[in-house]
Order: structure tokens, then C-alpha cells, then sequence
């Protein structure tokens, strides 16, 4: 797949899975919330559990976004579109650069809220959060020879 129709997906999407190393080697997936943003990725958490600890533990991640998904079991294939990112996560220590990374999340989500309840609502949420950034290091994208033709024609 294109880098520019794995970027848009990765922009695009409204949920993906976030790996990371976990307890005793084993691997910790999850579904997240997230915001694209040049090559960074933000999410938001709590402050403390098994997410913050396998963060603190190796800055390593992948995150997985599926944009396609659909099985044609005539044809006994799948039509599929995803994007994996691959990079390194830090944890965002600096308040001024934390309220505008879960700003650009609340506006991705929530683009109807007024800016003054978006700000009401971040500041009785904000002593719990944390939020993380995962620089984009390289990624990748695939998707079913079908919809790469279709891509193509359409000329997306």
C-alpha cells in the first residue's frame, strides 16, 4: 500500500490496538482511542496499571489500525485494508504540551463541543490523566489485491 494511503488510514481511523511488552515477556495488546498527528501518536490513560507499567518497562510499540474488514466467504478471501506503526512511546511530563495533546484527541471525538466545555471538561478530568506520545518510526500498510486495484483506478 502507498505511505500516503496508509497515513490517511492511520488519520482516519477511530480506534486501533496498541502493543507493548508486557509482564514476563509476554505480549500486552489493547484497544485505544488515539489521535494522528505529523508522525506522533497521542492516547490517554489512567495514571497507573498495566499500560503505564509496560511503557515504563520498554519504550518499543506497534499500533495496529483496520480500516477494512470484510469476509466474502464465496470467494474464500477477505477484503482488507491495515496499517501498522512502529515506534517509540514517551510519556508526556509537560502540562502546556499535555492539555494540547488531549486537546487534539477531544476535538478528533468530539468535534461539536464548544472549546469552553471541551477545556470544563479536560480540567475535572485532568488529575488522573496521562498521556502518552509514540513517535512513528516506520510503518506499514497492506491491504487485499482487489481493493489495491480499486485504489488504483480510482486513483486514491
Amino acid at each position: 500500500m502507498p505511505h500516503d494511503a496508509a497515513v490517511r488510514i492511520l488519520h482516519d481511523g477511530s480506534s486501533g490496538v496498541l502493543a507493548l511488552s508486557g509482564d514476563d515477556g509476554y505480549p500486552y495488546a489493547l484497544p485505544i482511542s488515539y489521535v494522528l498527528d505529523g508522525d506522533k501518536i497521542y492516547f490517554h490513560s489512567a495514571k497507573e496499571g498495566h499500560k503505564v507499567d509496560a511503557i515504563r518497562r520498554s519504550d518499543k510499540a506497534s499500533f495496529c489500525v483496520i480500516a477494512a474488514d470484510s469476509v466474502d466467504s464465496i470467494g474464500y478471501t477477505t477484503y482488507y485494508q491495515s496499517v501498522i506503526a512502529f515506534g517509540k512511546v514517551r510519556i508526556v511530563e509537560d502540562d502546556d504540551e499535555k492539555l494540547v495533546m488531549i486537546q487534539k484527541l477531544a476535538r478528533k471525538y468530539a468535534p461539536e463541543n464548544s472549546e469552553e466545555y471541551e477545556i470544563e471538561y479536560i480540567q475535572k478530568e485532568w488529575e488522573p490523566l496521562l498521556v502518552f506520545e509514540m513517535t512513528i518510526e516506520h510503518m506499514t500498510g497492506k491491504e487485499n489485491k482487489d481493493l489495491a486495484r480499486e485504489r488504483r483506478e480510482l486513483n486514491l
